[in-house]
């Protein structure tokens, strides 16, 4: 099951957050409210990534790497209280470089698909590289979850934060204007994981960011998603044709 939420904006800053309540009615169990950096591996290249864990008192914990800023897992409890991690992933970094599903990531520039590769703005036609047949699909062949992040541990009222950083220079996929996006993670004392984005550009540009989570509620290993349901909170929704556009 997948969760996203495409939302765009064009120049200046754009803002969005969303939240993921997972069982805030759920027995707790004992727990510290932290963060904890390990290492987590290294790209082909040499370049370090790190693994961030977000835990917050009731025992519930979210995993975030610097590549691609992933949600690497989310621990949480179902009904009875029985932790397991709901979210897919995988168990290295290179079980990430070599998957195609974007699991767990930082999607952007652009999330979803853009029809041939091209966008007009301000008059002008932009070329971008395809990567979904005709399209270009999350951002391109090295969208924002090939990227790596810098990230910083911070703590708010609802709980401990993970503050994720990534500058896109301009051209970067065939995209005008550099674009420095902030996603700030948040595990609440609630158990919800919230994901907030800013981005802010330098000239008009399109953007479009969401997190690309597949959930099984009944935890990792547990069989099919057929008998989930969800619930999207939206009044209005995006047709597409039979490209996906």
């Amino acid at each position: 099951m997948m969760f996203m939420r495409h939302c765009h904006w064009l120049a200046g800053v754009a803002l969005a957050a969303l939240t993921l309540a997972c069982f805030a009615q759920a027995p707790s169990k004992k727990g510290s409210s932290d963060v904890k950096k390990q290492a987590y591996g290294k790209l082909p290249d040499g370049t370090p990534i790190d693994l961030y864990t977000l835990s917050n008192p009731n025992g519930m914990q979210a995993g975030i790497m610097t590549y691609g800023g992933t949600v690497v897992s989310l621990t949480a409890p179902d009904r009875s209280g029985k932790f397991a991690d709901v979210v897919l992933g995988a168990d290295s970094v290179e079980g990430y470089l070599n998957q195609t599903n974007f699991f767990g990531a930082l999607i952007g520039r652009y999330g979803n698909r853009i029809g041939h590769g091209t966008f007009k703005l301000d008059g002008k036609q932009y070329t971008l590289p395809k990567n979904d047949g005709d399209n270009t699909l999350h951002g391109g062949p090295q969208g924002f979850d090939k990227r790596v992040c810098k990230a910083t541990p911070a703590a708010s009222a609802d709980g401990q934060s993970l503050e994720v950083t990534y500058v896109s220079k301009d051209g970067e996929e065939g995209f005008t204007g550099t674009l420095s996006v902030k996603v700030v993670y948040t595990l609440t004392t609630r158990n919800e994981l919230k994901i907030e984005y800013t981005a802010t550009t330098d000239k008009d540009t399109v953007v479009n960011l969401t997190n690309h989570s597949y959930f099984n509620l009944a935890g990792e290993g547990q069989g099919d998603v057929l008998g989930h349901q969800v619930m999207i909170d939206a009044s209005r929704f995006t047709p597409v044709d039979a490209g996906l556009i």
